[in-house]
C-alpha cells in the first residue's frame, strides 16, 4: 500500500510540475516573448521565409493588442520606450488585425517619399552604398510555396535569382541595413507621406516585393501604424528552416541559428 500511496504521489507531483512549466511558459510568452515565423519575402535578406524569431513585446512596453491585465489601456502603451528608425517590428495591421513585420522607415513628423527607387527622408536622400548582389535559388519556398521574383528574368526554376542589394544608412540608425532592388516597380516613386503624430511609416527590405506604408490601406497596404498596434520588435533569429516543414532537418539553415538582426 505505501509503495503504491507513493506511486499515485510521484505521479501527481509529476502532473503539478508539468502543468507549473506550462503556466510558467504561457506566463513568459504573454508577457515578454512572442514567436513569429516569417512567411513572405517581403523583408530579405535581412529575414527569409522560414526564419523563426521571438518578439521582444517589452521594448515599447504593452498596447491594448498585448496587455495581459484588465490594468491596459483602451489607446496607447503603458511601460514602454519610443521605437527608433532602423527598428525592425512586429505590428497589427491598422484594419484586419493580421501581424505584420516590417521596418521602421518614418516618425511621427517626418515626411517620406521613394524618387526613383531611392529613399528620401524629411528632404533629403537616405545614404546608401552598392554591395554584392543577394542571390536565390528560383524555386518554391516555405509552406506557402512562394516563388521569388528575380531582377533578371527570366530564370527558370532551380536556376539564380538575382537581385540587386545596397546597405541604407537610416538617421539615428545604429547600423545599416541591407535592401533590395529587383526593378521597376509602382512604389519606386511615390508621394511625399507626412507622418502623423502617433503613428509610423513601415517598408519591407525587399523594396519591390513588399505592400507596406507606401500603399493605402483601401487596396491592401499598411498606411500609417499607430503606436499602439505595435507588438514588439525583433532582435534575433533563432531558428531557420528552407523547407516547407520545421521536422525537414536537412533543410535548416545552421548558419541563422541566433542571428542578430539588423
Amino acid at each position: 500500500m505505501a509503495a503504491k500511496a507513493e506511486k499515485k504521489e510521484g505521479i501527481l507531483e509529476t502532473v503539478k510540475t508539468v502543468l507549473w512549466a506550462l503556466v510558467i511558459a504561457g506566463v513568459f510568452r504573454t508577457l515578454f516573448f512572442q514567436p513569429f515565423w516569417i512567411p513572405s519575402g517581403s523583408m530579405k535578406d535581412t529575414l527569409l521565409i522560414g526564419d523563426f524569431l521571438f518578439v521582444n513585446k517589452m521594448a515599447y512596453g504593452y498596447s491594448r493588442h498585448s496587455c495581459p491585465f484588465s490594468m491596459c489601456p483602451i489607446s496607447g502603451r503603458i511601460l514602454g520606450s519610443e521605437p527608433q528608425r532602423g527598428d525592425v517590428i512586429v505590428f497589427r495591421h491598422p484594419v484586419n488585425g493580421t501581424d505584420f513585420i516590417k521596418r521602421l522607415i518614418g516618425l511621427p513628423g517626418d515626411t517620406v517619399q521613394m524618387r526613383d527607387g531611392a529613399l528620401w527622408l524629411n528632404g533629403a536622400p537616405v545614404p546608401t552604398a552598392p554591395v554584392e548582389p543577394f542571390i536565390e535559388i528560383k524555386a518554391p519556398q516555405g509552406p506557402q510555396r512562394l516563388t521569388p521574383r528575380c531582377a533578371n528574368e527570366p530564370v527558370g526554376l532551380g536556376g539564380d535569382c538575382i537581385k540587386g542589394r545596397a546597405l541604407e544608412s537610416l538617421p539615428g540608425a545604429d547600423e545599416a541595413h541591407p535592401i533590395l532592388d529587383i526593378g521597376t516597380s509602382q512604389t519606386d516613386t511615390t508621394p511625399v507621406f507626412t507622418v502623423p503624430e502617433g503613428q509610423y511609416f513601415f517598408m519591407g527590405d525587399n523594396r519591390d516585393n513588399s505592400r507596406d506604408s507606401r500603399v493605402p490601406r483601401s487596396v491592401g497596404g499598411v498606411g500609417f501604424v499607430p503606436y499602439e498596434n505595435l507588438i514588439g520588435r525583433a532582435d534575433r533569429v533563432i531558428f531557420s528552416s528552407a523547407g516547407s516543414r520545421m521536422l525537414f532537418f536537412w533543410t535548416w539553415r545552421m548558419d541563422r541559428f541566433f542571428e542578430k538582426i539588423v
